[in-house]
């Protein structure tokens, strides 16, 4: 099994345990997102929020290129 650590951004908000976990690990990041959202409408926190989560997200490569030599 992989050692995975979950992101700040990986934690299910709907879960009173998941948000408090996030919040122990993360404390600096979840006092930063409680000023952002004083700041910020609800619509404009949510779009930086998922902005932030994909940013986050691993990348696949595309594997379907061919690889070839470069010839001089």
């Amino acid at each position: 099994m992989e050692n995975f650590v979950k992101s700040f951004y990986d934690y299910n908000l709907n879960s009173p345990q998941e948000r408090q976990e996030r919040n122990r690990l993360y404390p600096e990041l979840a006092k930063f997102h409680i000023a952002l959202r004083e700041e910020m409408s609800e619509e404009e926190y949510q779009e930086f929020y998922k902005s932030e989560k994909e940013a986050l997200r691993p990348r696949m490569m595309n594997t379907t290129t061919t690889r070839q030599w470069i010839h001089i």
